[in-house]
């Protein structure tokens, strides 16, 4: 791996991990949008469907590997939204509420369909494949060896990639992630620092050791 090729990587990964989902713009806003989403407010609706649709939708997409059951529990999410906006507590966090949804439903999406818990890494071309709208991440899986690097994580168990993805993709804390996925912030970490290992165990396999980039943005 060249290290014109690492810092572009570096820099795509960074751009796609920079803290963003916690709050909209700001926690102020995000508060506003709260108290409208409880009085149901349409105009509350749609922004924070803007807000977080893409992002949803790529998070379902990499944790089921499957556009077509991402659509599905996409649709689920957002019909839980609307059905669950007057309970919101004033103080809720948009972010995680909405991440705790779509991963509770893709958990239960696999326990009635008893699916396998190891990934399939064939399925890392649907990433980039169909979202509403491409991410940096995704521009840069273009070449070979991020094609790699979705490989691994598309090949993570389910614990491990949900917590990458939550924490490295989509810019939770780990205290935040361990929330959405309803374990301790200790045994989040574990699970991140497993996490890494795989990808670095698989990448070792395929070219070289594991990227410095992909530690940083995943501890």
């Amino acid at each position: 791996m060249t290290d014109i090729t690492r810092n572009h990587l570096e820099r795509d990964l960074s751009r796609e991990a920079a803290p963003r989902v916690t709050t909209l713009v700001d926690r102020d806003l995000e508060l506003q949008l709260v108290a409208r989403l409880r009085e149901r407010d349409p105009a509350a609706f749609e922004a924070v469907h803007d807000a977080f649709n893409a992002r949803l939708f790529n998070f379902l997409a990499r944790l089921s590997n499957s556009r077509d059951v991402a659509e599905d529990l996409l649709e689920e999410t957002w019909l839980r939204l609307v059905s669950h906006a007057g309970r919101l507590q004033p103080d809720t966090r948009l972010g995680p509420w909405l991440f705790t949804v779509a991963r509770n439903l893709h958990l239960s999406y696999r326990r009635s369909r008893a699916i396998e818990d190891w990934g399939d890494p064939e399925a890392a071309g649907l990433w980039s494949r169909g979202a509403p709208t491409p991410s940096p991440l995704e521009v840069a899986e273009a070449s070979e060896m991020e094609r790699r690097i979705a490989a691994a994580i598309a090949a993570l168990p389910t614990i491990y990639r949900e917590a990458l993805l939550l924490v490295g993709i989509e810019g939770l804390s780990p205290s935040e992630a361990a929330v959405v996925c309803d374990i301790s912030s200790p045994a989040m970490r574990q699970r991140l620092s497993r996490a890494r290992a795989l990808v670095d165990r698989h990448l070792s396999a395929t070219d070289g050791p594991g990227l410095t980039a992909l530690r940083e943005v995943i501890t």
